[in-house]
């Protein structure tokens, strides 16, 4: 790959579930990794606890290199009501996430961090939708409150297929505005191969997932994450076509599931270094 693989991996935080900035600082030790792709809810939530974490990171040798923010009342028990309820799009949420988004960007500029990501809730395909509008008017106010602070979006990949985010991003026409491509996602809500899409969206690409997943064999269920290497993406494909499309951004290791998470995230780690020597 054009840039050294190890110096642009990251991990998630929110993916070592920490209940302290001292325990997050020790489990980021413990899966090798200095870089990091910090959930921004918990400085916005809870100041007292978690606000001194930048200044303890920058101490222990800790880079945040990118930031994520959530959207309150997501429903993730189905692939139905995430699609109910994710992201930008309910008009019932709309105005606390607006508010909250508005702090999240303030923390991302006092960080200096260039990119934040977010799920933006399913997109509609038709463009005579009226959520169509609705979301295109809600994104480009979202990304006007980011970009006056320097910083990019991403979009998280999967709930909708590449083909309709790439003419969303086209109709939004906005240069700060991109994906965070995770290719686990495209098999896990079952939107397509992640290679292809990775082709289709490559434009767009402001930062990767490093994720892995089997395909559901129940049509309108969730398919299952697995540990990176153990599951239905194509690895050496999908770091084949990140070097065709000459990216050489941050790819941030995100685990979601099972109990053993940073054992999991070292040895995706791993996994990939062995890839990309």
């Amino acid at each position: 790959m054009p840039a050294a693989l190890n110096s642009r991996l990251a991990v998630c935080t929110w993916s070592l579930r920490p209940r302290s900035p001292e325990d997050l600082v020790a489990a980021c030790a413990a899966t090798g990794l200095s870089r990091l792709q910090l959930a921004l809810d918990p400085l916005r939530e809870d100041p007292a606890l978690w606000g001194g974490f930048p200044a303890l990171a920058a101490r222990h040798g800790l880079r945040i290199v990118s930031g994520m923010f959530g959207t309150i009342g997501e429903d993730y028990s189905t692939l139905e009501t995430i699609r109910r309820t994710g992201g930008v799009v309910p008009d019932a949420t709309w105005e606390q996430n607006w508010r909250n988004l508005q702090t999240v960007a303030d923390l991302a500029a006092e960080l200096r961090l260039g990119t934040v990501t977010f799920h933006a809730g399913f997109l509609p395909h038709d463009e005579s939708d009226p959520d169509f509008r609705k979301l295109l008017d809600r994104i480009a106010q979202i990304a006007a409150c980011f970009g006056s602070r320097g910083i990019h979006l991403g979009f998280e990949t999967g709930q909708e297929t590449a083909d309709t985010l790439a003419a969303f991003l086209r109709r939004l026409n906005n240069p700060r505005v991109g994906v965070n491509f995770d290719p686990a996602n495209m098999i896990l809500y079952g939107k397509g191969d992640p290679i292809a899409a990775l082709r289709t969206l490559g434009p767009w690409l402001k930062q990767c997932h490093i994720k892995d997943a089997r395909r559901t064999r129940v049509p309108g269920t969730w398919g299952e994450e697995v540990a990176v290497g153990t599951g239905e993406v194509d690895w050496p494909a999908f770091l084949a076509q990140l070097s065709a499309l000459g990216f050489q951004g941050d790819l941030c290791i995100e685990r979601e599931a099972g109990e053993q998470r940073i054992e999991d995230i070292r040895a995706a780690r791993i996994h990939l270094e062995r890839l990309a020597s």
